[in-house]
């Protein structure tokens, strides 16, 4: 099998022009992935298909398109239409009510949240925008589900004065998109991101930057 792509918790392989196996490090996010994917999907929410899962192995459909990261690497100009389409695709699933089973978030709450929605994590298909990445999505409160994706791209590299100025008219975009208020959650979003232990130092130092300031604004 042609490995096609990997990150923390899984390696993803080409099975055929249409279909991928996206095979986890560990034996106990595959099944619950696929089926808060189906349960996504089921509802109108762009989602890639999900044809088998055990406890490992995930096979679903095989998205053709690049990242949002890709398109806004590549054309930069596209910056505010894509930030307002993330925007759009947290306030579609936060629309969506959690199902019973579904694990609650940091922030509890009764609707369902990705927790790692992010350009990164949206394929731009000729269909339209596809969500991939689920095994973190919870029950939870829409305005901390955006709260984590802003304090993920507040945090992440950003080497030049253009990259951060590119990454602040994001964030922008983002919000303009999104009906959802992420500022009362930032708090507790720095705080789910520091508990994470493939934190690396530089970016901790970021993230505690951000607690800090909140901090003083709230005193």
């Amino acid at each position: 099998m042609e490995l096609i792509g990997e990150g923390r918790t899984a390696e993803v392989f080409a099975l055929s022009p249409e279909r991928v196996l996206r095979r986890y490090r560990s034996n106990t996010t595959a099944a619950d992935e696929a089926r808060i994917m189906t349960y996504a999907r089921e509802h109108g929410y762009p989602v890639p298909e999900v044809y088998d899962a055990t406890e490992r192995d995930l096979v679903m459909e095989r998205l053709h398109g690049p990242t949002m990261l890709d398109v806004l690497n590549r054309q930069p100009w596209r910056v505010g239409a894509m930030g307002r389409l993330l925007g759009e695709l947290h306030d579609r699933l936060g629309a969506i009510e959690a199902p019973g089973w579904l694990r609650p978030a940091l922030v509890p709450g009764d609707r369902v949240i990705h927790l790692d929605l992010h350009p990164l994590n949206v394929i731009i298909t000729p269909s339209g925008p596809s969500v991939i990445d689920w095994c973190n999505a919870a029950a939870g409160v829409p305005a901390f589900d955006l709260a984590v994706t802003t304090v993920l791209l507040r945090t992440a590299q950003a080497p030049s004065l253009v990259a951060r100025f590119g990454r602040q008219l994001l964030i922008g975009a983002i919000l303009r998109g999104s009906t959802a208020d992420p500022e009362p959650f930032v708090t507790r979003a720095v705080e789910q991101r520091l508990a994470d232990p493939m934190v690396k130092p530089d970016e901790e130092d970021r993230l505690r930057a951000i607690l800090r300031s909140c901090l003083r604004r709230n005193a």
